[in-house]
């Protein structure tokens, strides 16, 4: 497989993604977004939490969809996701436009 044929494939996928995410965010609530992944949820809860003197991130998500080009079920029924670094949680408004994914993930 050639670098060509390698580099359509990956633009492909992330076309069908796209595709797919276009269809069900009518379907979620929340955009949250971490420094790995991008996640739709019905429902989310963010805890600060504290080990001594660092602060770190629980979010737990329920009902989700996950921004995963390489993963074949992207439908999860409860989410997990411990971090040291930031984490967005927004509220989707329905009434507006759907969110661009590419500047959610900051043009990537």
């Amino acid at each position: 497989m050639s670098s060509e044929d390698l580099e359509n494939y990956e633009t492909e996928a992330e076309l069908a993604l796209y595709r797919e995410y276009r269809d069900v965010v009518g379907l979620f609530r929340y955009v949250v977004e971490t420094e790995r992944r991008f996640y739709l949820a019905n429902k989310v809860d963010l805890q600060v939490r504290s080990a001594g003197s660092d602060i770190y991130f629980e979010v737990t998500m329920a009902d989700a969809w996950v921004w995963d080009v390489y993963r074949s079920a992207r439908l999860v029924k409860n989410v997990r996701v411990v971090t040291f670094r930031d984490v967005n949680v927004e509220e989707l408004d329905h009434d507006d436009a759907m969110p661009d994914i590419r500047q959610l993930r900051g043009g990537r």
